[in-house]
């Protein structure tokens, strides 16, 4: 493997100017607190799948601005010497509270919470959002994908339609952990460990003078794991007709079986029904169908409905881009900043968009769970001073109906995010990528409501704020009005 990259410089120009800015003004020392959070999840859905943390942490703890770094910055002649300086000699001093890898997330809900000093606050923001949006994002696809295929098996095979390297292995990764079986991205498993698989490609087929010399040579080499593409040609006049002749003439002498087809197009549906019968009768029932080409959850769905016998998908760009919906608009957002006496004074932004208006104050974000199901009420923010026990009443305000008196009683809480860094040092224990995965599979399977997991007009999870910070919220905002 090469040298680790040094990616401390993949940040916005004005977080630069910004910190240079704090850095002149005598600011640079004075606490402040960020929030990342999005504000919709992805192609209309129930909620998100948290994802990323482990490459943010990996870049805080890589965090340095080499000589090179500075020189460069010093040939833009905008930048003070001692910035520079103070750059050179830079490391991460702050503490992070972020939702585990794996955990269901909704809109309004800090991912990612960041208390430390300004510039250090402000200069992991581009890192941070681009971690965090990216993988997110694909694990949450990769997840309803997955449930929409349920029982059939998702391959990843979208590396060659990926916006660059790090989105095909990163992706492949959070592919993973919202419940891909494997991936076609070598990097992936040598990296991860996510299985890499693969069979041929239609210029297998091609360079050999027939099909089935193709398929006979392909067999001979694999015969405990030979998965044969057959649409190269004509799928129901040659393809399937040659695979079965290759089971039979090569592979059952061995005393092995013709492990599946493979179709990446025409009619999906159509030809894995009469590819299913041309098998059975061939007595080849354990013979797996599998298909690719341009497939995500709405193909699925339809395929579903029109009763398609597909046991395996091989899913490619709609993956690995979120095509459908491509970006997750997660935010990073100043909400405190600290005051000499050792209190944090709350920050507002106001926007003609009511969703954009953010949530101030440094804050704790619960789980509320229904104690006799164990499915998941609502999530509650409070401020950092307020606790909530379960058992004692505690008020609560519905930000889409303010007037209703509401309290959480004889409920279960949990505390939703954990501590990564404190005052600058890794304290927590990062999983590994099958933790997060299980950590998917049993919060939708214990704590998600069905009604959230609905494709179509999902259930709406309730984020409510406590009393004490709406109030906070209302007063800002009517400080701010006049």
């Amino acid at each position: 493997m090469s040298e680790k990259r040094n990616l401390t410089m993949l940040m916005d120009f004005y977080e630069l100017t910004m910190s240079n800015g704090y850095f002149v003004k005598g600011l640079k020392d004075i606490m402040v607190v960020f929030d990342m959070f999005y504000r919709s999840n992805p192609d209309g859905a129930g909620f998100a799948i948290c994802a990323g943390l482990e490459q943010l942490v990996d870049y805080i703890e890589h965090m340095e601005f080499t000589d090179e770094d500075v020189a460069y910055l010093r040939s833009r002649e905008m930048f003070d010497e001692g910035f520079l300086d103070y750059l050179r000699h830079f490391r991460f001093t702050g503490t992070i509270e972020a939702i585990p890898e794996g955990t269901v997330v909704y809109p309004g809900t800090p991912l990612v919470t960041v208390t430390a000093p300004l510039i250090e606050a402000q200069l992991v923001e581009t890192m941070l959002l681009l971690t965090v949006n990216h993988q997110t994002l694909i694990a949450t696809k990769a997840n309803r994908i997955c449930r929409a295929a349920a029982p059939a098996t998702i391959m990843e095979f979208g590396a060659r339609r990926a916006q660059g390297a790090d989105a095909a292995v990163n992706g492949a990764r959070a592919a993973y952990i919202g419940g891909v079986d494997a991936t076609a991205t070598v990097l992936a498993d040598q990296m991860f460990g996510v299985k890499a698989v693969g069979t041929m490609a239609h210029s297998w087929v091609q360079f050999f003078p027939t099909e089935f010399e193709a398929f006979k040579a392909y067999a001979e080499v694999y015969p405990d794991s030979c998965t044969l593409l057959i649409d190269t040609y004509d799928i129901l006049e040659s393809g399937v007709v040659n695979a079965i002749r290759t089971a039979k003439e090569v592979l059952e002498p061995m005393g092995k079986r013709l492990k599946g087809v493979r179709i990446d197009s025409g009619d999906l549906a159509y030809f894995s029904k009469k590819l299913r019968k041309e098998l059975d009768d061939a007595g080849l029932t354990d013979c797996q169908i599998v298909v690719s080409n341009s497939v995500d959850e709405y193909l699925i769905n339809s395929l579903n409905i029109q009763e398609a016998r597909i046991d395996s998908y091989g899913v490619g760009e709609r993956l690995i881009t979120s095509k459908s919906d491509p970006v997750f608009g997660g935010v990073y957002k100043l909400v405190a900043v600290k005051q000499p006496d050792g209190t944090y004074e709350p920050r507002i932004k106001i926007s003609e968009n009511p969703e954009k208006v953010t949530n101030p104050g440094k804050k704790t974000l619960w789980r509320i769970y229904n104690k006799e199901t164990g499915f998941g009420y609502a999530d509650l923010l409070t401020l950092s001073d307020e606790e909530i026990d379960g058992e004692t009443p505690f008020a609560f305000v519905d930000p889409q109906k303010p007037w209703k008196q509401m309290a959480f009683t004889n409920v279960m809480v949990e505390r939703v995010q954990k501590t990564i860094y404190q005052d600058g040092k890794l304290v927590y224990q990062l999983p590994t990528l099958e933790e997060i995965r299980e950590h998917v599979n049993k919060q939708l399977k214990y704590t998600v409501w069905e009604e959230e997991q609905r494709f179509e007009n999902p259930h709406v999870h309730y984020v409510d704020l406590s009393k004490k910070l709406y109030d906070l919220k209302e007063d800002l905002l009517n400080k701010k009005e006049r």
